[in-house]
């Protein structure tokens, strides 16, 4: 092999590994920022990762939020009407937060807790997120006995 077509071969070489290296970091760093939507069905049947952030989504329990007096610690009650998932949040909730409103929660599960680090609420009266709702009708599936859900949850990007 002459010396140009050795020089030619190691810089394609070299280029094609450092591709390799940069699309291998970029996979990781996505992986790392994924969070996954589960229904409290989801988190009781045991498919969320315990200590590790994720979404949780239903519905505020009707006369299931208290709120400390002395911060801004409220404890309430997410459910798919079927399972039920006991949540602890500080912090100020959004306007349109209230009981029997579609919300989405991030944080981790602690024991039998969710501790939500962010609450999101729905924007109108007729208005469900689809992750939301998916999980509900993935919940109804798992009742009427139609066995675990093939997904462990719909993926976004962060």
């Amino acid at each position: 092999m002459n010396p140009v077509r050795k020089r030619r071969l190691i810089l394609v070489g070299l280029v094609l590994a450092a591709v390799g290296i940069a699309t291998g970091l970029t996979v990781l760093a996505l992986q790392q920022n994924m969070t996954y939507l589960y229904s409290p069905s989801e988190v009781a049947a045991g498919h969320a990762p315990t200590g590790a952030r994720f979404r949780l989504g239903g519905v505020v329990l009707e006369h299931s939020i208290q709120r400390a007096s002395d911060s801004l610690k409220v404890d309430f009650i997410v459910t798919d009407r079927f399972k039920q998932m006991q949540v602890e949040y500080t912090g100020i909730l959004p306007d349109l937060f209230r009981e029997g409103q579609s919300i989405v929660a991030t944080g981790s599960l602690h024991g039998d807790r969710f501790i939500a680090t962010e609450v999101l609420a729905k924007h109108d009266e007729t208005y469900m997120p689809p992750e939301v709702r998916d999980a509900i009708e993935k919940a109804k599936h798992v009742e009427a006995g139609g066995g675990a859900p093939a997904t462990p949850g719909t993926d976004t990007a962060h």
